[in-house]
């Protein structure tokens, strides 16, 4: 058994398909089915079940996968400390984001990073806050940004504070309170409101800001897409609360839209996390160029 086999078996995992899992490892398929069953025949055990149209990994595969993943990640950490010893960062780092990160020009900064570490292969994941906290935890992201409700604060990982944000109220050009000065929550309670789907850090930013105010409201339609939320509302179909430095660039650029300050308004805290666990080379050098001292 060597580290080949075991990325050609974590690949063949994640794809559930051996032809896209060659093209992943940059092998032609055949070599690629060929190491699997050797290992197979090695271990006495089927790793996955295949017929001609799809692929599972069976039980034996699973617990075989947990292993393996671990074997590569720590044969890649070696690499990447042995290389960090002569002052050269490589390796890989994997960042996580929220789609309303605006604390962080998140393509500014990976470009910045990629110009001082060339040699580190970077992936993007986005997602929701408590998901991308529980990624850093489990070891599959090594650094990210997350926004959550004022008085909320990530657990079981190292943080730091980006930046505090208050939500304004989105509403279509024409609506009512368009041009207003500021608003209070009892004053849009009855409206019909466009938000994030419910049990998600990013719509509990305004349901407790509600119920600490004593207030219902009807959110009719829910959406984990910033861009659906927003043509929803263009469309006059509900309101919304959204984090004002996110929502200001994108509102100044479309005329059906209008932002309303709100006095009693939601706040939210952008935090910036990464592991409290030996962090890599690759996640130290971002923390760097981030300015973030890691303890």
């Amino acid at each position: 058994m060597d580290l080949q086999q075991l990325r050609y078996v974590v690949a063949v995992a994640d794809t559930l398909n051996f032809t896209r899992a060659a093209e992943r490892c940059q092998v032609v398929q055949s070599a690629l089915s060929h190491r699997i069953a050797a290992l197979e025949r090695e271990l006495g055990v089927r790793l996955f079940a295949r017929s001609s149209r799809r692929v599972e990994v069976t039980g034996a595969g699973a617990a075989f996968l947990v292993g393996a993943r671990e074997s590569l990640a720590a044969a890649d950490r070696a690499v990447a400390d042995a290389a960090a010893a002569t002052g050269v960062v490589r390796g890989r780092l994997a960042v996580g984001v929220i789609v309303t990160t605006a604390a962080v020009d998140v393509p500014e900064l990976l470009q910045r990073y990629r110009a001082q570490h060339p040699d580190v292969h970077v992936v993007l994941r986005s997602g929701r806050s408590d998901e991308l906290a529980a990624a850093i935890r489990a070891g599959e992201l090594d650094i990210a940004f997350l926004g959550l409700p004022e008085g909320a604060r990530p657990t079981g990982v190292e943080s730091v504070v980006l930046d505090h944000d208050r939500h304004v109220l989105v509403v279509p050009a024409g609506h009512r309170l368009a041009g207003a000065a500021r608003v209070a929550l009892a004053e849009i309670a009855g409206e019909t409101f466009v938000d994030f789907v419910a049990g998600t850090p990013a719509r509990a930013q305004s349901d407790q800001a509600f119920a600490a105010a004593g207030l219902a409201r009807d959110v009719a339609y829910e959406s984990g897409v910033v861009e659906l939320i927003t043509r929803l509302i263009a469309r006059g179909l509900g309101v919304a609360l959204l984090p004002s430095a996110f929502i200001r660039p994108l509102a100044s650029a479309d005329p059906l839209l209008a932002l309303v300050p709100v006095a009693d308004g939601p706040r939210r805290l952008e935090y910036l996390v990464w592991s409290r666990f030996n962090p890599s080379p690759a996640t130290r050098a971002m923390l760097d160029v981030l300015g973030v001292r890691a303890p």
